[in-house]
């Protein structure tokens, strides 16, 4: 009976973690049938079509996916023994998807990513700073930063810190309009997310500000919405981590008028292991502790 090969299981790995047998390919030096004819041969092996190929990609079959369960704890045990036997010199490589809301990616992983760079140089951070839902079951990041608590699936998640959004307006205008009273909010103009675009519950909060709030702009990018009310269109709803290092913001009714959420740390329990994942990991803590006071 013929056995699995672990180059043929990074490989179906690295496929998997690409979503393109071409992006899989380069990262791995491979040409475009060389990666098609490996894939074909592990699946004659294990009896099973693995993925499933179209023009936007492959994705994985209920098959792949465990394999690619299987597979990852392989490749735990394999760096791990590496990284133990070549010692404190064994660099850490290779690429980590982290996932995260857009405000944390655009305006604290980006900022600190040189950091990441400077201590780890061979480490390839993927970031994808979005206001989606993300699945680590499904291998769409390998690092997420959520913000609730995942309550199924073979995932590990703690709690990485509580942040504050604030009620926000550029100087100009408040120079244009005098102050903002809070009974009257409903007569200023707001920024605000295009409500059917909402994945995730905890950003339907403007309720929790204005019951009555007028949005005449709207974006799913909370940073398109920090420039629009640092540019002067009206009132909006901002990250105080992002919004007090903005010269032409002001806060306002700081009193009665803020939303408290949460930010959760998730990695997939089969790649908690890996010393590319921990690094990020470790990247992550270290710099929230650094920016706590920002919170």
């Amino acid at each position: 009976m013929s056995t699995l090969d672990w180059d043929d299981l990074r490989l179906f790995l690295a496929v998997a973690r690409a979503g393109r047998m071409a992006g899989a390919g380069r990262r791995l030096g491979m040409d475009h049938s060389t990666v098609a004819r490996r894939l074909t041969r592990l699946e004659a092996l294990v009896g099973s079509r693995l993925l499933d190929r179209g023009p936007r990609g492959v994705q994985l079959t209920e098959a792949g996916q465990k394999l690619v369960d299987h597979a990852e704890r392989i490749e735990g045990e394999v760096v791990a023994a590496t990284a133990t036997l070549g010692g404190s010199d064994a660099r850490i490589s290779g690429a980590v998807r982290l996932a995260t809301p857009e405000a944390f990616g655009t305006y604290l992983v980006a900022p600190y990513a040189h950091r990441l760079h400077q201590t780890h140089p061979d480490l390839r951070l993927e970031l994808a700073p979005e206001p989606q839902l993300v699945s680590l079951a499904n291998r769409e990041a390998d690092v997420a930063i959520l913000l609730n608590r995942p309550t199924s699936g073979p995932i590990v998640a703690r709690h990485l810190i509580d942040y504050r959004l604030g009620l926000y307006a550029s100087r100009s205008y408040l120079n244009a309009h005098g102050p903002i009273s809070a009974d009257r909010l409903s007569d200023h103009p707001f920024a605000w997310y295009i409500d059917a675009r909402i994945d995730i519950p905890e950003l339907r909060f403007l309720s929790e500000v204005s019951a009555d709030a007028v949005p005449v702009f709207r974006s799913t990018s909370i940073a398109a919405q920090h420039a629009a009310v640092a540019g002067g269109l009206g009132l909006g709803v901002l990250h105080l981590f992002a919004a007090e290092d903005d010269p032409d913001l002001v806060r306002l009714l700081p009193e009665t008028v803020e939303v408290r959420r949460s930010y959760w740390l998730a990695i997939h329990a089969d790649q908690q292991r890996l010393p590319r994942v921990r690094a990020v990991v470790d990247f992550l803590h270290a710099m929230v502790e650094e920016a706590r006071s920002r919170f």
